[in-house]
């Protein structure tokens, strides 16, 4: 389990995340959504320190680690261990193959041998239907398909928790709609995700657990379900704005 108790981020003078308290159940999809700026994607940094925020508390399994104190590289490294960071930017290796890519993390990090990393590679790539892509290079691919490898390079390493930052801002629809499909089938196979998206009717279906953050504040914390049937003014206007309704209201 993944908790975060009082949680404090400050860049300079402002304070990006305000006494965060939450949990990540595992097993279960958890989407964080709020307007720009809001500190969701901060709040997604922090869970694997590529942010370190200044206090509070952070439980992970057996953890329990006190944010305002010195935090180890060793500490942060079995963090790191356990959990995957999925980036808007894909990041593969441009030198690599596709299958190469894949196998990278299994071989140096978690030191299987090659034979055994690339036939756990190859089945990888088939689960996010680009088998037929393993021995090119990623200036090949396009952005959906670039982004379908950097799912399965994360999934190569059996993390606990996958974390995933906006993964398809970047794309126009019909390349993200390749992404998100291949999440949604991710999700209902009771992998740990967390999500960081725009994207509210992909929010529906993924997620069972909805955070929404404004000004550094988690204004929301609970089902998909109770999110959506919410009568909470504020979070009905984030949803009229991302969905466009009031648009098709006023049309």
């Amino acid at each position: 389990m993944l908790k975060l108790e009082n949680l404090t981020k400050t860049f300079g003078n402002h304070q990006a995340l305000k006494n965060i308290s939450t949990t990540f159940p595992e097993n279960q999809t958890t989407v964080i959504v709020g307007p720009s700026g809001s500190g969701k994607s901060t709040l997604l940094r922090s869970l694997n320190f590529l942010e370190k925020p200044e206090s509070g508390h952070y439980y992970f399994d057996d953890l329990d680690i006190d944010l305002s104190k010195p935090i180890s590289n060793q500490t942060i490294l079995n963090i790191r261990r356990h959990t995957e960071m999925v980036f808007q930017g894909y990041n593969l290796f441009p030198h690599l193959s596709v299958i190469k890519n894949v196998m990278e993390g299994p071989v140096q990090v978690l030191h299987k041998n090659k034979i055994e990393a690339r036939k756990q590679a190859a089945e990888l790539l088939a689960k996010v239907g680009l088998e037929e892509k393993a021995d090119v290079y990623p200036a090949q691919l396009s952005g959906g398909q670039a982004q379908r490898v950097a799912i399965a390079r994360s999934l190569a390493m059996h993390p606990d928790y996958i974390f995933l930052d906006e993964p398809t801002s970047a794309l126009d629809p019909e390349l993200e709609l390749e992404v998100l499909k291949v999440l949604l089938q991710i999700a209902k196979e009771k992998q740990s995700m967390i999500i960081v998206t725009h994207n509210l009717a992909f929010a529906r279906q993924v997620a069972d657990k909805m955070i929404f953050v404004e000004d550094g504040r988690i204004l929301f914390d609970g089902s998909e379900h109770d999110f959506f049937a919410t009568d909470n003014k504020r979070i009905l206007d984030f949803i009229s704005a991302m969905t466009f309704s009031d648009l098709e209201e006023d049309s």
